[in-house]
C-alpha cells in the first residue's frame, strides 16, 4: 500500500500523473527514513531538514505539516503493509503538485506520498569480512551551494556513478565538487580518519545535509581524545588515511576497505557503530 496525500491506495494504482512537477521537473523533496518496531529513527532530524528544504525551494508549506501529523501517516503506511512488528525503509516524498511550467501556476498545491519496503537490519552492524571498493566518479562534478545539498529529486549524478561503479565492480563512487574536492559517496556522507583526527567536508563544499553525519559528529564531538573538523578534502588524502567510512540513515556507518591500490581496517568505524547503536538505545 502507498500513502497518498493521507489516503492508502494499492501500489499498482496510478496516484499522480505525467503532469506531475516532480517527474517533470525534479520539483520535489525526499526523506530516507528506517523504522523499527514502529520507531522512526531521528525523525526530529528528518523533520526539520525536510521543512528547511521546503523554505529554501519556496514551497507553500501546508499547515497541517506537523512533525506529529507526517509521523502519523507514516506509522499509517507502516502498518498497513503489516511493517509494524518489524524493520523497513520508507520514503516520504514531497512535491509541488500539478500545474506551470518552470514557473509553477497558483493552482499547484503541495502533496506528498509515503512508500514502504522491508529492510532487514534493525540496528547497524559491521560486518567482518566483507570488502567494499571504491574509485573516484569524474565524468561529473556537483557544484558548491546550498541547492546541493538538498535532498531533491535531481539525482543524475548518483545515478550515472552508480552505473559506473557497477560496470567497474566497485560497491560506490566517491563524489567530485568543481573545486575538484571530494565532498561525499554517491549515497551518504564521506568520513576520513587520521590517527586521532576526524574529518569529513563542510556542507559549504556541496555534500548532502546528511541525517546520519549529524548524529555521527554528535559523537566525535564528546570524545575529548578526538580532533574533529568539517574540512574539505582532496583526493590525495585518501590513500594517507588510516580508515575511510560513508554514513546514511538506512545503512548507519560503511567502512570502505580499498581505494586503488590503498586498503583500510575498519577499528574506529567498529567502535562508533556501537556508541550509535547505544545512542538510539537510549532513545538520545
Amino acid at each position: 500500500m502507498v500513502n497518498f496525500n493521507g489516503n492508502l491506495i494499492d501500489a499498482t494504482d496510478t496516484f499522480f500523473t505525467s503532469e506531475n512537477r516532480g517527474y517533470k521537473y525534479g520539483d520535489a523533496l525526499f526523506e530516507t527514513l528506517k523504522v523499527v518496531n514502529g520507531k522512526i529513527f531521528f525523525w526530529e532530524d528528518h523533520y526539520f531538514r525536510l521543512m528547511a528544504s521546503m523554505r529554501i525551494m519556496r514551497m507553500d508549506i501546508p499547515m497541517n505539516f506537523t512533525m506529529e501529523f507526517l509521523e502519523a501517516e507514516i506509522l499509517k503506511t507502516i502498518e498497513a503493509n503489516n511493517l509494524l512488528n518489524t524493520s523497513a525503509r520508507v520514503r516520504l516524498n514531497v512535491d509541488r503538485g500539478e500545474g506551470g511550467k518552470y514557473l509553477p501556476d497558483e493552482t499547484s498545491k503541495v502533496a506528498f506520498n509515503i512508500l514502504t519496503e522491508t529492510f532487514d537490519e534493525p540496528f547497524y552492524t559491521i560486518k567482518d569480512g566483507q570488502t567494499y571498493e571504491v574509485d573516484l566518479y569524474k565524468d561529473f562534478f556537483i557544484a558548491p551551494g546550498l541547492l546541493s545539498g538538498l535532498k531533491n529529486n535531481n539525482k543524475a549524478i548518483q545515478v550515472m556513478g552508480s552505473i559506473y561503479a557497477k560496470e567497474n565492480d566497485l560497491e560506490n563512487c566517491l563524489v567530485l565538487n568543481t573545486n575538484k574536492s571530494v565532498i561525499e559517496a554517491l549515497n551518504g556522507n564521506l568520513f576520513l580518519v587520521k590517527g586521532d583526527k576526524i574529518k569529513t567536508p563542510p556542507l559549504e563544499d556541496g555534500c548532502l545535509k546528511g541525517v546520519m553525519r549529524k548524529q555521527v559528529l554528535e559523537i566525535l564531538s564528546k570524545d575529548v581524545n578526538l580532533y574533529t573538523e568539517e574540512a574539505s578534502i582532496s583526493p590525495f588524502e585518501l590513500q594517507k588515511a588510516d580508515e575511510l567510512f560513508i554514513t546514511n540513515v538506512v545503512k548507519g556507518i560503511v567502512p570502505i576497505t580499498k581505494y586503488r591500490k590503498k586498503t583500510y581496517g575498519n577499528d574506529f568505524a567498529k567502535k562508533l557503530v556501537d556508541k550509535l547503536n547505544t545512542k538510539i538505545r537510549l532513545g538520545a
